[in-house]
């Protein structure tokens, strides 16, 4: 038994020894060259993004940063699917795979996809005129037409979102009619506030301006404020209330945290002046019960 043993050892020893001299080494050099090659494509696409994305005078220095961080991040996609598709290939000729029939048939596959995968060419040249138009980057807030949040991921076929709720929605770029960015070059604050009609507009409109120069002076919120919130104009005569218009600018991102605080205060200030900020009352008159005739 232990010669048997010994001599089936000794035989795939002789096949399989030879091959881990030749073509096993030559799998492990593709292997740890294709590790190089990205790490220096990598590199390569970085520096490259860096210097062809030139500043177009309008956008900020976080703006431009986000694009390039987002055209980096596509060209590295691409660039690391078709290495391991080559690497993949030789690797697999190393083990003595025929790959000759194995591209041909890739290309019958590739056609026969081609008649019916006019969707997935929709979504990438989609996704390309998203890119070069710039329409929104990595980082930013978007709404689309059924979906909307931060924008985690863009792909040539697709864009990843994250709600505030923290649901991931995939959406195919061909599925993208409108775009709505929340969050490119700056943001605003739009805020409508209701006050009686017995208010005096002066003061109040004199509170609110107060309100705006004070958040804009804070040490802690005047670093996201680009221009002070204040009083615009009277926008409607609501039923209960008159309804005044504020307006400001923010870094992107920023208008909801300052718009929160903004309403915290101007709630504090409208308490203290005693302006009142009404809200829908309902009277209820209850009938008078009839009159029994024969009680009188």
């Amino acid at each position: 038994m232990q010669e048997i043993v010994t001599k089936y050892a000794d035989k795939y020893a002789e096949l399989i020894i030879p091959w881990l001299l030749t073509s096993g080494l030559q799998i492990i050099i593709i292997i740890i060259g294709a590790l190089i090659l990205n790490k220096i494509i990598s590199s390569f696409i970085e520096k490259a993004v860096r210097i062809a994305v030139r500043p177009d005078g309008i956008s900020s220095k976080e703006a431009e940063e986000k694009r390039e961080n987002t055209l980096i991040q596509i060209f590295n996609t691409t660039a690391k699917i078709s290495l391991l598709t080559i690497t993949g290939l030789m690797v697999l000729q190393e083990f003595g795979v025929e790959i000759a029939p194995i591209l041909a048939a890739a290309g019958i596959v590739g056609l026969a996809f081609g008649f019916g995968g006019q969707y997935l060419i929709r979504d990438i040249i989609s996704g390309l005129f998203i890119i070069l138009e710039n329409q929104y980057r990595i980082g930013d807030v978007v709404n689309f037409d059924n979906a909307g949040g931060t924008v985690e991921e863009i792909s040539l076929r697709k864009t990843t979102l994250r709600d505030i709720d923290g649901t991931v929605h995939h959406i195919p770029h061909g599925e993208i009619k409108k775009v709505s960015n929340l969050s490119k070059d700056y943001s605003r604050v739009n805020l409508d506030m209701g006050v009686g009609y017995s208010s005096n507009l002066e003061h109040v409109i004199e509170v609110i301006n107060n309100v705006g120069n004070e958040i804009a002076a804070d040490p802690k919120w005047k670093q996201y404020i680009i221009a002070t919130p204040q009083f615009l104009r009277v926008n409607d005569f609501a039923d209960s209330a008159i309804m005044l218009k504020i307006l400001g600018e923010t870094l992107p991102h920023r208008q909801w945290e300052v718009t929160g605080e903004l309403r915290k205060r101007l709630k504090i200030a409208f308490d203290k002046e005693g302006i009142e900020i009404p809200f829908p009352q309902m009277v209820m008159h209850k009938a008078k019960e009839p009159v029994n005739n024969s009680e009188i």
